[in-house]
């Protein structure tokens, strides 16, 4: 979620922000994660039986039985599963836009009253474009309605909410009524599907269906292979000769975006809200005055209506882009020449752009929809060709990795998207894999642990203190020791009480995340260390089912007879470097020590620059220094190091098996 914190603002606004803040949160919806024990029925309707391989065949046989009952082709039934959901059932918990099992099958009468849990408040199901009308013609734009599969399968509405064998039967059911309303036979070429496939998820606009039959028949051509959330291994051949319309390809007019997603613009505005303060972003002329290095993930903690009110108000912060949840609509409301407010750091919004997701980082099933990602990577990759922006986590970060800009606001920095982001499947979906490229005993791991598997203990979900249900998660907990029981790592800039770090959802004070790269500090047994935020960190990382995977890469280290050297927060242009009207900016180090022996991975090198807004409101001045700063991970956040305190190692690829796999 955007910082709400932005320079020489008067008390009373701030005061109106934190009460603007607390609304949205009060308005969130919070739909409970419904956990309902997976009862996939074999072919034949027995019960749960059988032994462990079975059980893994099971939800495959279930796409091959409910195809040839409603004769819909395999790989499309399979290919649309796997474009709503990923084959997941989320144990029954319902997406934002209502949605259940793997076909995603919407429960319209429920979304039309509310969803369980949600304290009366409807959820929205796929929308119309914010800010106008986008229909196709002569389409339906409803979802796949869950109410007629059950009709159309003789099922009561309950079962395909909770069985995902009965849930799959509906979407085939749905699939083969969609062809028939087109006029069209049951083919076995999948081919002859497109418009039943478009029409599937009712998406609001002809774009957007198109993008979407278009990415399932990719998956139907490739194939798809993927445990599923519940453990199941679905494989999906390939079928390359399968032929497919390419996806309608229209530009928006006036708009920053991939001419193949559905686009709009609700803007930001910039007026001057009094004493020379203007908000609420700063116009630039990116990446002339200033190059654009960074890509900020937010999640907005709070349903979309509500934040598109926020970005219009000039006393609130702002953001370049945010992306819906039920269908992955994107909305721009920032130039990306221009900075917008949103990271919590001024050095990094003035090199950013900010994307902002719908979503609640405690509640991933809900939220964090297979469509949001895949709009939010589309645009991504759109924006890091535009700029010249690596693909890789210490160019594409969370806003829980921005680092803070000094010591005494690291306890206000955000930590969204969260632990249950999943940055493995996002960087597949960006086409940039994360990946080991060394042996497993190297002097560099990357944090790459089992998204589906990996389900380490989080509190505070629904109520401070109390588990959260099982989930997978792109978080690492770090230890101070090599064991399970030994205390957690602590975070002295965010607690500088000295409280100890907890498993709370939000608290980020002993966690990596997966594709974040550290320098290796020690290994014992199934456990391995990694230097971070000055300390040896542990976690476990076991040979059979490793955790982090080693890699190459640079180190930095401090030059000898250093004992410690500053971590900063941002890169500081030199006194020298600022114009006369310019007040040169105090240095402020991060309350860390980078000591003699320690090793952090780096991969940028940058000159140090402050933006000046002492001036008009519309100005954006660059102060462009010489000195130069390695960009390091040095722990959850990045952070910068002066190239003259540190020497360069190069870390070494040690024999062992290849690490581009956990096997």
């Amino acid at each position: 979620m955007t910082d709400p914190a932005t320079p020489r603002v008067p008390d009373a606004v701030r005061r109106r922000r934190r009460r603007i803040v607390c609304v949205t949160a009060s308005v969130a919806l919070q739909v409970p994660l419904l956990v309902t024990l997976l009862s996939v029925p074999h072919s034949d309707s027995g019960p749960l039986a059988g032994n462990s391989a079975a059980k893994e065949r099971r939800l495959q046989d279930v796409f091959t039985a409910a195809a040839a009952e409603y004769g819909v082709p395999p790989s499309v039934l399979m290919g649309v599963s796997y474009q709503q959901s990923r084959w997941d059932s989320h144990r029954g918990a319902p997406s934002v836009a209502g949605g259940y099992g793997p076909m995603h099958l919407v429960d319209r009468p429920h979304v039309q009253g509310a969803l369980p849990g949600a304290g009366g408040r409807a959820h929205a199901g796929p929308q119309a474009a914010p800010g106008k009308q986008n229909t196709p013609s002569s389409r339906s734009v409803q979802p796949a309605d869950l109410q007629r599969a059950a009709r159309l399968i003789g099922v009561p509405v309950e079962q395909l909410r909770t069985d995902p064998a009965a849930n799959v039967r509906g979407g085939a059911a749905l699939l083969a009524a969609m062809q028939r309303e087109l006029g069209k036979p049951l083919s076995a070429d999948p081919s002859d599907w497109w418009e039943a496939v478009a029409r599937f998820p009712g998406m609001a606009d002809a774009v957007s269906a198109n993008m979407f039959a278009s990415d399932v028949f990719d998956v139907i051509r490739r194939g798809a292979r993927r445990t599923t959330d519940v453990g199941q291994q679905i494989v999906l051949p390939a079928s390359p000769g399968v032929k497919a319309r390419p996806a309608d390809r229209l530009r928006p007019k006036d708009i920053e975006c991939p001419p193949e997603l559905s686009c709009t613009w609700v803007r930001a505005p910039h007026v001057e809200i009094g004493d020379g303060e203007y908000g609420n972003y700063d116009p630039a002329d990116r990446p002339n005055d200033q190059k654009v290095e960074y890509i900020v993930i937010h999640d907005t903690e709070g349903p979309l209506p509500a934040m598109l009110k926020t970005v219009k108000n000039p006393y609130e912060v702002s953001w370049h882009y945010s992306v819906r949840s039920s269908d992955g609509h994107v909305v721009q409301h920032v130039r990306t020449k221009d900075a917008a407010r949103h990271s919590g750091s001024q050095y990094i919004n003035a090199r950013s752009i900010g994307i902002e997701h719908e979503g609640i980082l405690a509640q991933p099933d809900t939220w964090y929809t297979e469509q949001m990602y895949q709009a939010s990577a589309r645009l991504v990759r759109y924006l890091a060709k535009k700029y010249d922006i690596p693909l890789d986590r210490q160019h594409i970060f969370g806003h829980d990795n921005v680092p803070s800009p000094v010591g005494v606001t690291i306890p206000d920095m955000h930590d969204d998207p969260g632990p249950f982001w999943d940055w493995e499947h996002y960087f597949d979906l960006l086409g940039a894999p994360l990946r080991g490229r060394a042996g497993r005993d190297s002097d560099i791991v990357v944090m790459l642990p089992d998204y589906e598997t990996h389900k380490p203990l989080f509190t505070g979900c629904k109520t401070s203190g109390v588990p959260c249900a099982p989930h997978g998660s792109s978080a690492v907990r770090l230890h101070t020791e090599p064991r399970d029981d030994a205390p957690l790592i602590q975070d002295p800039g965010r607690r500088p009480g000295g409280d100890p770090s907890t498993e709370d959802v939000n608290d980020l004070g002993s966690r990596v995340s997966a594709g974040q790269v550290f320098a290796v500090a020690g290994r014992r047994g199934d456990w391995t260390a990694i230097w971070y935020q000055g300390n040896r960190a542990w976690f476990k990382n076991p040979r059979t089912r490793p955790t982090a995977i080693g890699t190459t890469g640079r180190m930095v280290t401090p030059k000898e007879g250093l004992s410690e050297i500053p971590v900063y927060g941002r890169a500081y242009p030199e006194p020298d470097a600022y114009p006369e009207d310019v007040a040169a900016q105090d240095e402020a180090p991060l309350p860390y020590g980078l000591l003699a022996g320690q090793r952090y991975v780096t991969q940028d090198r940058v000159t140090g620059t402050y933006v000046d807004k002492s001036g008009s409101g519309s100005a954006f001045r660059v102060v462009q220094g010489d000195e130069e700063f390695y960009e390091i991970q040095f722990g959850h956040r990045l952070a910068y190091v002066r190239v003259s305190d540190v020497d360069v190692v190069n870390g070494s690829a040690a024999a062992g098996a290849p690490s581009g796999s956990r096997k």
